[in-house]
């Protein structure tokens, strides 16, 4: 855990040395090596036909705006916990709880869209690049996959007391939603699945107080976000939003492979 530590402080602090700006080679080099630690640490889904789904569904997405020159990666986090994350220059991880939650195509996409929002956004470089001090590498790694409030943590990612509990604002999730939005309908997906998984979060939330911590500390989320989607949709012409995707037999498909893998590993929480 020191080595990843030390890794993410010696990476962000080489990037933002002089004019505390990065570069996309910096960043996407940041997002290699901060990659290669998490797969390492967290229990990463192997099945290739997971995986060759969830890229070409992602690509599909993240291939349409205006970063498409990023070289894109999509991984499934083999847990039943609701949440998914953004490393800087296009990696994207999404848990195996968000697929087995989604009853439609529309709602899955648009939590990678979402997630896909804030790369396209730089919203994680803008961080770091403010980031400075001993807490540096603590800090990106809070910041990037939210392990220091996420129980999947216990898998490996242990943070040190003293760390920055850094978040993205609520700017900075309005905009990764709106982004999300028109992500989906270049990409030809209904964008009313957004509204829709926003709900049907905050109905769970009620129903189960404590199952979705992990989301909700990363990713706040009240009615004015639902309505704001809302909103946003109700601007497109219906007569395209009609002709949108909202389901396929292929994401059915998708959402039976990952419910038929072995159940998740057990996580000791510390």
């Amino acid at each position: 855990m020191r080595r990843f530590l030390w890794t993410a402080a010696m990476a962000a602090a080489t990037a933002t040395t002089t004019a505390c700006s990065i570069s996309q080679q910096q960043e996407v080099q940041l997002g290699a090596e901060q990659s290669q630690q998490v797969n390492a640490q967290l229990p990463i889904v192997k099945d290739p036909v997971v995986n060759r789904y969830l890229n070409i569904l992602g690509d599909s997405l993240a291939k349409i705006t205006s970063r498409a020159d990023l070289e894109w990666h999509f991984y499934m986090v083999n847990t039943n916990e609701f949440n998914a994350f953004a490393l800087p220059g296009g990696y994207i991880y999404v848990n195996r709880g968000v697929a087995e939650r989604s009853d439609r195509l529309d709602e899955f996409a648009s939590v990678l869209a979402h997630e896909i929002g804030h790369v396209v956004m730089r919203h994680s470089v803008k961080q770091i690049e403010q980031m400075q001090g001993a807490n540096l590498g603590a800090a990106v790694l809070c910041t990037l996959t939210s392990v220091c409030s996420s129980g999947i943590g216990s898998a490996g990612v242990n943070i040190a007391g003293g760390a920055l509990f850094a978040k993205f604002s609520r700017d900075d999730e309005r905009e990764a939603d709106a982004a999300g939005i028109q992500e989906m309908v270049r990409a030809g997906i209904n964008p009313e699945g957004m509204a829709s998984m926003f709900q049907k979060l905050l109905n769970e939330r009620q129903s189960q107080p404590g199952a979705l911590d992990t989301w909700f500390a990363s990713h706040p989320l009240e009615e004015e976000r639902i309505q704001n989607a809302r909103n946003q949709v109700a601007q497109i012409n219906p007569a395209i939003i009609r002709t949108l995707t909202k389901n396929t037999t292929g994401f059915n498909d998708f959402k039976a492979r990952v419910k038929s893998l072995p159940p998740p590993p057990v996580v000791t929480r510390h």
